[in-house]
């Protein structure tokens, strides 16, 4: 049926921004939405059963707060795919107010030397305050990434890392390496 968004629903309080790390997961039917729809869309992909053998736990376990699903989702997919990248969250450092000083202010007590950042980021980002720091900024372009197969019809190139591990399985690695 085409593409199909999977969300989880999250509590939110009041009118004003709450943090990621306080955003609360609103119950937990989203968990078995979720597997039902990769169940009914996958199951007929060539790496279907060793990629749900990883996967469906990270389902079956009682998540309450959003940012900490993230977390765990974002390691076990580097995990995966033998990306050993550290991953952290922006609360293990000291933050700034404004937006690429805060930016900037992280790749610098994480001692990066480069911050690569999404084309949308061009109409904020203020570079002149990394340079002051020594921090390079490189602009990442999504897309089109290189094709692999796929289950249904032409080739998607709007979907999330799970087609390419279902599609794939151990062979993802070297098709998201071929991206870059």
């Amino acid at each position: 049926h085409g593409l199909q968004w999977l969300t989880v629903p999250v509590q939110v309080k009041g009118r004003f921004a709450q943090s990621i790390r306080d955003t609360l997961i609103d119950g937990d039917a989203w968990a078995d939405s979720h597997w039902k729809a990769l169940t009914l869309n996958y199951r007929r992909a060539s790496a279907f059963e060793v990629t749900a053998l990883w996967l469906e736990p990270m389902y079956r376990q009682p998540w309450t707060h959003l940012s900490v699903l993230n977390h765990a989702l974002i390691e076990a997919v580097c995990l995966r795919l033998d990306i050993s990248t550290r991953v952290s969250n922006s609360w293990d450092y000291v933050l700034q107010d404004e937006r690429s000083k805060r930016l900037a202010s992280i790749c610098e007590q994480a001692g990066a030397s480069t911050y690569v950042s999404g084309p949308a980021a061009r109409d904020y980002l203020d570079e002149a305050v990394f340079a002051r720091r020594s921090i390079a900024v490189e602009w990442f372009e999504y897309g089109p990434y290189p094709e692999y197969p796929q289950l249904w019809g032409a080739f998607e190139h709007g979907v999330s890392i799970l087609d390419l591990l279902f599609s794939c399985g151990d062979d993802a690695r070297r098709h998201a390496l071929r991206a870059h």
